[in-house]
């Protein structure tokens, strides 16, 4: 969640939706985010709304968050109206959602559902740094209802950590992945990062195999992005650390695919490999595919039939908006048909079930993807344009290209 909110049209102080964007509510999946900002150190290259205790000052704390994340399960409860709406994913994201106790997080789930009722099966996520979870902690998470964790790994190697000034050390997550299974959950997540300044092939390798040997059955892996206003940026500009090269990502991308597929991986979207399709993030295919969902929190996304929201940026001022009794939102935008068409292409192009070769409406284009190894076509998928591997370290031109 990027720390820069964008402009937008007001949202009125009811935070009562537009005309039409309830159409449809209910006919397609529903969930909500939460998301939780705060986090005991920044990481140098993180730009997401998060703040340490220092950084957080009055008005906001960590004791009270709970209470005010229900508030606004609360009243998107009174915007959406009574419309039957189960949810099918809830996903803890932040910041470090288990820097607040298990009971707070459970309080939060167990809101939406009193609120809202969760669908049978429905997947309930959270993120974890693995340094802030012990067994007794996952296993009153797993107690709560949540049947899927996510660990920040990033990497094995020590010095790529320092670099990217995370608060781990090597080993833990192999033990934070044991520890949750133990406790029960079902699926389990490492994310990992590579393209990391000083990082070589042999430490994103190393890297990879720690993450498979620690049992997962769903790994994701992010090529580093330098964000303006980071440490890590600053660092850069300075000229104390090299600026993370495109042809190297590329390479450290298949070195990924690669491993991954060997370990029984299977890709379902540009970044993302699973061991089954049940091991597959609900929640983010939500969010690929179209669906609505409820974003609670700071700085907090929400997409409801066409309509984008998101909520002020500081903890402080989001808490004093719901304690008055007002919307949180900061500004919205009503997505045009042609916005909606854009983005259903940007988003579902990424996925394995890749899109309807028909509705690809850049003749040319297509032609010379699928000429030049960027697409194939999928009869078994009834005609649907897939991305290749090279088609896969090449998604946002083609995508550029498509639009």
């Amino acid at each position: 969640m990027p720390s820069t909110l964008p402009d937008g049209d007001p949202v009125p102080p009811s935070g009562d939706l537009p005309e039409g964007a309830l159409d449809g509510l209910g006919e397609r999946p529903f969930g909500f985010y939460v998301h939780v900002p705060f986090c005991v150190t920044r990481c140098g290259y993180c730009d997401f709304n998060t703040y340490t205790a220092s950084e957080l000052g009055p008005g906001a704390s960590r004791e009270d968050y709970a209470h005010t994340a229900i508030r606004e399960v609360r009243r998107a409860r009174a915007n959406l109206g009574d419309v039957d709406l189960p949810v099918e994913t809830v996903f803890f994201g932040g910041g470090t959602p288990t820097l607040l106790p298990a009971a707070d997080l459970v309080r939060i789930l167990a809101a939406i559902g009193e609120e809202f009722g969760l669908a049978p099966g429905a997947e309930v996520s959270t993120e974890a740094n693995p340094e802030s979870v012990d067994p007794a902690y996952l296993e009153e998470l797993r107690g709560g209802g949540f049947n899927r964790v996510s660990f920040g790994m990033q990497s094995a190697r020590e010095h790529v950590l320092r670099v990217l000034e995370r608060a781990h050390t090597p080993g833990r997550p192999a033990h934070a992945v044991a520890e949750a299974r133990a406790a029960g959950f079902e699926h389990v997540n490492l994310d990992l990062i590579y393209s990391t300044p000083g990082e070589s092939d042999d430490d994103w390798r190393a890297s990879l195999s720690a993450a498979i040997e620690a049992g997962p059955d769903h790994v994701s892996a992010y090529s580093l992005i330098v964000e303006d206003g980071t440490r890590l940026a600053a660092r850069i500009r300075r000229g104390e650390l090299p600026m993370p090269d495109d042809d190297v990502a590329a390479d450290r991308y298949l070195i990924a695919d690669a491993m991954l597929a060997e370990a029984g991986f299977e890709w379902y979207e540009v970044s993302n490999w699973a061991t089954s399709e049940a091991a597959r993030c609900r929640h983010n295919l939500l969010y690929w595919t179209g669906g609505d969902w409820w974003g609670v929190g700071p700085g907090a996304h929400s997409h409801v039939g066409g309509t984008r929201w998101w909520n002020v940026k500081h903890p402080a001022a989001y808490a004093q908006r719901l304690t008055a009794g007002v919307s949180p939102a900061h500004a919205r935008e009503v997505l045009t048909p042609g916005d909606r068409a854009v983005e259903r292409l940007m988003l579902e192009l990424r996925l394995s079930a890749g899109f309807p070769l028909g509705e690809l409406d850049r003749p040319r284009v297509v032609a010379r993807a699928l000429a030049d190894g960027l697409l194939e076509v999928e009869p078994f998928k009834t005609g649907r344009a897939v991305l290749t591997l090279r088609g896969r370290l090449l998604a946002d031109a083609l995508v550029r290209d498509l639009t």
